[in-house]
């Protein structure tokens, strides 16, 4: 008999998950169960004071919130104060920063240009981009066809490669077609109306979402050793797919990681000229680095600075799916799996094999609470 029964149970106390317990909570009286294997709630959002330089870090990496969507503004205003945050990006190419995304600052930098207008810069990447006459296959030709083979080699192909451990050539266009290319002098990263930061940061939002006494949080708890001894009524999993039906014997889906090294610089005011500074190079072993005291959500003054130098890597925690034909024609065969299980729901970047910004993960469990309450659910 099992231990304990709960009318719903969250696997994971992330982002995804704590939509579901929170809309749950908020217009149910259901019972819900939420288990993390981490030893923090947060997921990969996770932040906190750190304790040396009283700077708010995030563990796992920068997020930084942006939203086209009303509904998911709307949403999330109940859980924070908001700080406005319009995200920049910078990558050092050739000893000079540039802005990132691609636009007409961009290549007037690096290439010693000088244009002028929207008409010079169209007429400048007509005259770079390459030209295809077949649906393109892959993010090698979705970026050549963008900005050319000059930027390709200097930004989106090193990059790439330092992050995927995959040529462009290697995976599917979705992973460079996310990236803008502008024809204006447009620095800001995101061009979504709504770009902030939780005042208090992104655990303390999370927290706020588990507010209910009808949510109970187990830490520290691995659903696979406890399933068989709770009953739940509903059961939504956030982790990666193909680990909740491993016993089925299909090949692992592969992903990304990130390992972090940080850097204390004790009576420094920056160290670098923005937040987040790409190096897209095969020189330096690191991605970017960040750097959090730029951002205007901190608590505390320092007379410090703190950096994190981040590098992919295929090994630790899950982050980042791994776009191409070989992932995506097995994830069809574990989304069948799923289509054909009634006691399960999946919610989430990695139970969904799919790269989501955090307002599209908060999108994606609202849609998914009101398909599983009114019976409409199929995995997409």
């Amino acid at each position: 008999m099992p231990d304990d029964y709960y009318d719903i149970c969250v696997v994971g106390a992330g982002l995804s998950g704590a939509v579901i317990a929170e809309r749950y909570a908020a217009t149910t009286e259901k019972t819900v169960l939420v288990v993390e294997k981490r030893e923090h709630i947060g997921g990969n959002c996770y932040d906190f004071i750190d304790n040396e330089t009283r700077i708010r870090v995030s563990k796992y990496g920068a997020h930084l919130f942006h939203t086209k969507y009303e509904y998911v503004w709307d949403y999330v205003q109940q859980f924070s104060e908001w700080v406005s945050y319009t995200h920049k990006v910078l990558a050092v190419v050739r000893g000079k920063h540039i802005p990132i995304p691609v636009n007409i600052n961009t290549v007037n930098i690096l290439f010693g240009l000088n244009i002028t207008s929207i008409e010079q810069m169209d007429a400048w990447l007509k005259q770079e981009q390459i030209h295809y006459n077949h649906n393109l296959t892959n993010s090698e030709e979705v970026a050549l066809s963008r900005v050319g083979k000059k930027l390709y080699e200097v930004l989106f192909k090193p990059y790439t490669i330092k992050q995927w451990n995959k040529t462009p050539a290697e995976l599917g266009p979705t992973v460079l077609a996310r990236i803008p290319v502008r024809n204006n002098w447009d620095n800001r990263y995101f061009s979504d109306k709504y770009q902030a930061l939780p005042k208090r940061g992104y655990t303390n939002l999370i927290d706020n979402m588990f507010k209910s006494s009808q949510i109970t949080i187990r830490l520290n708890t691995d659903y696979f050793d406890i399933r068989k001894r709770i009953k739940c009524g509903k059961t939504y999993f956030s982790g990666p797919v193909d680990r909740y039906y491993a016993e089925k014997g299909l090949p692992a889906l592969e992903y990304r990681s990130l390992s972090f090294e940080r850097k204390v610089f004790k009576n420094m005011n920056h160290f670098q000229p923005g937040s987040v500074v790409n190096h897209p190079n095969l020189i330096e072993n690191f991605t970017r680095i960040v750097e959090y005291k730029w951002l205007p959500n901190q608590q505390f003054e320092s007379n410090d600075t703190i950096v994190f130098y981040e590098r992919s890597t295929a090994d630790g925690e899950p982050y980042y799916p791994v776009p191409n034909a070989r992932n995506q024609n097995l994830y069809k065969r574990y989304k069948n799996f799923a289509n054909s299980d009634p006691d399960i729901y999946f919610v989430g970047r990695l139970a969904n094999y799919k790269y989501f910004n955090m307002d599209e993960a908060i999108m994606n469990a609202l849609l998914l609470f009101n398909q599983t309450v009114n019976n409409n659910y199929k995995v997409t």
